[in-house]
């Protein structure tokens, strides 16, 4: 038995075919599916049930291929021992974030990131919670900036900042008289949300308690896929939505003007940093969490007089 084999094994588990393992581990089909005989022959079990399409482990390889990605996952900070111990900062780090996140945060720490350490790569993805969890456990992110509690176990998460919620709406919406708003002065049915998927979403129905409010259908049933186009469809056809706070960094003064915020305790989200629990890179991934705090907003480190608001 060698990493190798049990490099091959993952591959064939994440692709569910040989043909496209054995692309991705840049070997031929005969290559890898000898190799990984052979370690069945060594071990005397069956860990691919090849019979079915597309190639399925069997009970018993659901086990080992789980126990291989920890030995691989724990072989790859030897690597690691020896950059920390040189001191150096390089290789490729793939990260995933939300895409109410992702416009917004990454501008403020990505110049400054690239510029620090030229030897380390950043592959970043734009993706929904459950697409970053499921590349997560299958070990094609190595972490990701997302909205917490997941309240998966096989996750690490480590908060990082608070982002509060702010309404944005036009300027003869009821609530723009008030200065200082509570969740039930927001009229549900003015109100504009994210189409399903977004976890953002799910924490403004919680916020708002569309869940127990009933929402009339309008003439116009429409669910935005960004948060941009949710504050022009505000501007054009009137209405409320929720902003996270780093999106209001890049409003004119007029738009500002829409803004109004939440009596305090504010409502807010919380941002964290996750890892699948057998994670490597993790001098990688303290540099990325060191960069994003010393470029966010102080006000952000800290949970005082906020109230995180949960997708689930």
């Amino acid at each position: 038995m060698n990493l190798q084999q049990l490099e091959y094994i993952v591959a064939v588990d994440n692709y569910r075919h040989f043909v496209k393992a054995s692309d991705a581990c840049f070997v031929t089909q005969a290559t890898l599916s000898t190799m990984i005989k052979k370690l069945e022959d060594e071990l005397q079990v069956k860990i691919f049930d090849r019979r079915k399409q597309p190639v399925m482990p069997t009970e018993t390889g659901k086990k080992i291929i789980a126990q291989a990605k920890i030995v691989l996952q724990q072989a790859n900070k030897i690597k690691e021992i020896i950059m920390e111990e040189k001191g150096e900062v390089k290789g490729l780090l793939r990260i995933g974030v939300i895409p109410t996140l992702a416009p917004y945060l990454l501008p403020l720490f990505i110049n400054n990131i690239l510029r620090k350490y030229p030897l380390l790569k950043l592959k970043i993805s734009e993706l929904t919670t459950d697409e970053i969890i499921h590349k997560l456990e299958y070990h094609h992110l190595d972490a990701a900036l997302l909205a917490t509690p997941l309240g998966k176990s096989f996750l690490i998460e480590q908060p990082i900042f608070y982002e509060q919620f702010v309404v944005y709406a036009s300027s003869n919406e009821k609530l723009m008289s008030k200065k200082y708003l509570l969740a039930k002065d927001i009229d549900v049915n003015r109100l504009w949300l994210l189409e399903e998927g977004h976890c953002l979403r799910s924490q403004v129905v919680n916020l708002c308690e569309l869940k127990n409010r009933e929402k009339e259908l309008h003439q116009l049933d429409f669910e935005a896929g960004s948060i941009e186009t949710l504050k022009k469809i505000v501007e054009a056809n009137q209405g409320i939505t929720i902003l996270p706070e780093l999106a209001v960094e890049g409003l004119t003064l007029k738009q500002k003007n829409n803004l109004r915020y939440f009596k305090s305790p504010a409502p807010a989200r919380e941002i964290s940093l996750v890892t699948y629990q057998y994670f490597t890179k993790s001098n990688l991934i303290e540099v990325l969490r060191k960069e994003i705090l010393q470029n966010i907003p102080e006000e952000m480190k800290s949970l005082k007089k906020k109230e995180v608001i949960e997708s689930q």
